[in-house]
């Protein structure tokens, strides 16, 4: 369980301490708008309506205490690029700032964000994945080049041993795990043969899922 501080409650802000405190963490909001102060009360751990680019504020939260510090702002850059300096003068050990463009995303690393989100900007990245290609059903973004994706298995596959097809050597991908349904098979091993209605989960870089798709 983690402490965690969100600051912001627009629609990311709202969303990301509703799936915090669902995964067990404790969560305090906060934001200048009582209406949204009042609605996720009854969510969180603790709910306070406050302007965070007050100095007198941030010093009385004891940012220091908690796990991580959510800038959540989306609609005033300049209050981000404040709040997430004041976070980190009185000693936040991390920092999430959201942003929406990549200029704002360089500007809030420098102010001492220790991570950005970029929702917009990832959700279309995600979209773009997931709809290039009949076959990818979900994916996850590893870094720049590498990603784990649940894919169709290969009709030519099917029947077939991930020996006898030489998965690692031929395409350079890991197989992580079959997924039948909702069962999971997780590390197969060589001699696995394929059987139709089965997903893989794999990771490969961008360029090994195009091949392979």
């Amino acid at each position: 369980m983690k402490s965690v501080l969100i600051i912001g409650l627009g629609r990311f802000g709202t969303c990301f301490a509703k799936k915090m405190v669902e995964l067990g963490n404790e969560v305090m909001a906060i934001d200048t708008s009582e209406d949204r102060i009042n609605e996720i009360a009854p969510v969180v751990t603790s709910a306070e309506i406050g302007d965070c680019t007050k100095e007198a504020l941030i010093a009385s939260l004891g940012v220091r205490n908690f796990d991580l510090c959510v800038v959540a702002i989306g609609d005033n850059f300049q209050s981000s690029l404040e709040i997430t300096a004041l976070l980190k003068d009185y000693g936040a050990p991390y920092v999430l700032a959201r942003a929406n463009r990549d200029i704002h995303a360089k500007f809030l690393l420098r102010n001492g964000a220790d991570e950005v989100a970029y929702p917009e900007k990832e959700l279309a990245t995600h979209l773009a994945a997931l709809h290039s290609s009949s076959s990818v059903f979900d994916f996850i973004p590893l870094n720049d080049e590498y990603s784990i994706y649940e894919i169709a298995v290969p009709q030519e596959w099917i029947g077939k041993s991930i020996l006898k097809i030489n998965v690692r050597n031929r395409h350079g991908i890991n197989i992580l795990a079959v997924k039948t349904g909702e069962d999971l098979t997780p590390n197969p091993p060589p001699s696995y043969e394929f059987g139709e209605r089965e997903n893989l989960i794999i990771m490969a870089s961008d360029r090994q899922i195009q091949e392979l798709l």
